[in-house]
């Protein structure tokens, strides 16, 4: 494995120019180290100091989420990292210092080197289990529509794939079901027009009846949704909300569900 290559090369390296020196060759095995863990089995370890001191902490990219004063410095490798096997996040007793707020377990910066794309696993349960979350945060800073940028999945060809931003997601390619449809149940309690005071994070429920009134009143011809007050499903078309004429079974069609 290469970074236990790596590790090792470091360890000679550090016995070679310090091994006149005891007291710097301890200082440095501090931080490189060959864990033994039975008699001819070991392990690698690189590890930094805690020292709220330190520069870049100073910097939102690398405080934010973290407790300087528990957290160590961020190790770096200058060069490419690459296993044969693959990279794994865990938690610990002492989660909450090891990962942004104990809920990030990769950030990778944009060339601007303040918007990224995070992936966070437990910080939200919704619909009675935990969530795993992937987006792309902008540099707004807060949790308002602006500041999510859109994740795209399938390919890196503009007008092509499927995005997602915060409230609305975009498929430029064909959608194929294997399962139904449902159309979002919407009523006058699920609609708010102004938009609630403060964070949508804490808002969050009258922050999404918000973005339902301007989904709803922003959508193009073709938007459809199922009116819940009235028991009747609907559709915009040349800019007005038509009724969808809906008919009994034909006879002899039942379904056991």
């Amino acid at each position: 494995m290469k970074c236990l290559f790596l590790t090792t090369t470091c360890f000679l390296i550090l016995q070679g120019l310090f091994a006149q020196d005891n007291t710097v060759l301890s200082d440095a095995m501090k931080y490189y180290q060959m864990v033994k863990v039975s008699e001819n089995t070991y392990r690698a370890e690189i590890q930094s100091d805690v020292d709220s001191t330190w520069d870049k902490w100073n910097n939102r990219g690398y405080n934010f989420g973290f407790d300087k004063h528990t957290t160590p410095m961020y190790t770096t490798i200058n060069g490419i990292i690459s296993t044969p096997y693959m990279v794994q996040v865990r938690g610990n007793e002492n989660e909450k210092n090891r990962k942004r707020w104990g809920f990030h377990v990769f950030e990778g910066y944009a060339r601007d080197d303040k918007s990224r794309i995070t992936m966070l696993v437990n910080k939200h349960t919704e619909l009675e289990k935990p969530v795993a979350e992937m987006y792309y945060y902008g540099t707004v800073y807060n949790h308002s529509a602006p500041a999510y940028n859109w994740f795209k999945i399938g390919s890196d060809v503009r007008h092509h794939s499927f995005m997602f931003s915060r409230d609305q997601a975009v498929f430029y390619g064909s959608l194929k079901l294997s399962n139904a449809l449902t159309l979002g149940q919407i009523g006058k309690d699920n609609i708010r027009k102004d938009q609630p005071e403060g964070d949508d994070e804490t808002n969050s429920v009258e922050s999404a009846k918000h973005v339902n009134y301007v989904s709803l009143r922003d959508g193009e011809d073709g938007t459809m949704f199922y009116d819940k007050d009235n028991d009747i499903v609907v559709i915009k078309v040349d800019g007005q909300w038509m009724k969808l004429r809906v008919e009994p079974l034909p006879k002899g069609v039942k379904y056991d569900f």
